[in-house]
């Protein structure tokens, strides 16, 4: 017999005889005469109820059951006469495949997002949880459709890598050495020629550098997996591993780059409301009242873009109390940037043509030689969603951006081929992943849009 998923069932439109589902019980009244089991099985937030009396050969069995518990039940699907639920289960058959004792964690009570996070390894099972990594499964599929449908290539990227993308040294060091032994008299000498690779490595921090080399090949890619950043910061919104999402133009320039990061923003929440209409209600009602308001004010009008400089004095002149005050060429604290969304556009802004002293070697250096050709799209509620750039294309500026930031010419060889050998203008942005899920769900901590964070002391599960 096969088994049925109780999504499915749910949008019959007709009695179904002898069909199976197997799942999590969520609630059991037992009696002596009828017990009524709610049951999960994840591919949906509703529960079926499935209905037996003590006709049912191993009725007994039924009395054991408890919240937790998984089962397969065999019967048919009939009409149901309780309020609430168009479809109930007549059980014919009962299986239980595992009992769950009383001391499971889950009970029939509302728990905090702070103790489920000590629980990720059950917490999915809970309706807020299952509806977020049911949001997280298929925005990641729309992403694939939405890149796919623009002929973009799927690449993949190194997560073993010895560049620092970013430049900012928060870097996992990846190393077969072992600790035991580093105090040894060679290892003091070079240290790193001992190692699996003869020189340092570390988990990458983005897959840009490697995009843009396919995308000078390919024409338009996407790199799509987890990266890593060794930040001590225990904020909302920063996690030690997360996914991004980067693609990489050749012949763009800034403005198609601001294109289609508009247009990925707009299809991925399009897709969502779309097809998690049930889960995202979940979120609109217990999370966020004002979600969908928040959604349609970023699907309706044009993103709002402004020059840097035209973004700073709106700031110094808004007359804000910020925690971080603004100053000539600063880089923009969430503080800021929620201001310019929420208070003064109370839209999505894509600020653009950052101070070139704050932005890495690898963006484009304007005409004036003070700015870059960066921008970053702000989005209500998280603040900067998506960061990019277009690349400097040019082979003596790039160099010599590269030395102003005193990084190795000699380990960015190839790099610096890709302007050798037939340079184009190209652009892409990173995209992070968590920061849409939380934008899309309104859920105000990283942590929880994640199956297991990992963040500063913390890499349990």
């Amino acid at each position: 017999m096969s088994r049925k998923h109780i999504s499915e069932l749910l949008k019959s439109i007709r009695p179904l005889k002898n069909i199976q589902v197997k799942g999590w019980v969520r609630t059991c009244r037992a009696s002596k005469e009828v017990t009524f089991i709610e049951i999960n099985d994840g591919s949906s937030l509703k529960n079926i109820q499935a209905v037996t009396d003590n006709t049912l050969k191993n009725y007994k069995d039924v009395e054991k059951l408890t919240t937790g518990s998984s089962v397969a039940i065999t019967g048919d699907l009939n009409e149901s006469p309780g309020k609430g639920q168009k479809w109930e289960i007549q059980i014919t058959d009962l299986e239980i495949i595992g009992l769950a004792p009383e001391s499971y964690p889950l009970q029939k009570k509302r728990h905090t997002d702070e103790y489920l996070r000590t629980i990720a390894h059950l917490r999915p099972r809970t309706n807020k949880y299952g509806a977020i990594f049911r949001i997280r499964s298929e925005l990641s599929y729309a992403i694939h459709t939405f890149f796919r449908n623009k002929g973009f290539k799927y690449i993949h990227t190194p997560i073993i890598t010895a560049s620092d993308c970013e430049g900012a040294g928060e870097l996992f060091r990846v190393t077969t050495l072992d600790p035991e032994h580093f105090q040894k008299k060679d290892y003091k000498r070079d240290l790193y020629s001992f190692d699996f690779f003869g020189k340092q490595a570390n988990l990458t921090v983005s897959g840009q550098l490697e995009a843009e080399m396919f995308a000078l090949a390919l024409g338009n890619v996407y790199t799509f997996g987890p990266t890593f950043r060794a930040e001590n910061s225990n904020t909302r919104r920063h996690a030690a591993e997360f996914w991004m999402l980067e693609p990489e133009m050749s012949f763009c320039d800034l403005k198609g780059n601001m294109d289609l990061a508009e247009e990925t923003i707009k299809f991925l929440i399009t897709f969502i409301i779309d097809q998690c209409p049930e889960d995202l209600d979940l979120f609109s009602k217990f999370v966020d009242k004002n979600l969908m308001k928040t959604l349609e004010s970023i699907l309706s009008p044009a993103f709002m873009r402004l020059p840097y400089k035209e973004a700073i004095d709106i700031l110094s002149a808004s007359g804000e109390k910020f925690e971080f005050p603004i100053k000539p060429e600063c880089d923009f604290q969430t503080e800021h940037e929620r201001y310019l969304t929420e208070k003064h556009f109370k839209q999505p802004v894509i600020v653009y043509d950052f101070p070139k002293s704050i932005k890495p070697f690898y963006m484009r250096v304007n005409d004036g030689n003070t700015s870059v050709a960066a921008m970053d799209v702000l989005v209500p509620n998280i603040g900067e969603i998506i960061g990019g750039s277009q690349r400097e294309e040019r082979i003596d500026v790039l160099e010599k951006r590269m030395d102003e930031q005193n990084l190795p010419k000699e380990d960015y060889w190839w790099y610096i081929d890709s302007r050798r050998f037939g340079t184009v203008p190209h652009s892409g942005f990173g995209l992070g992943f968590e920061r849409l899920l939380m934008l899309i769900t309104g859920s105000s901590n990283i942590r929880d849009v994640i199956p297991f964070p990992r963040t500063p002391k913390s890499i349990d599960f």
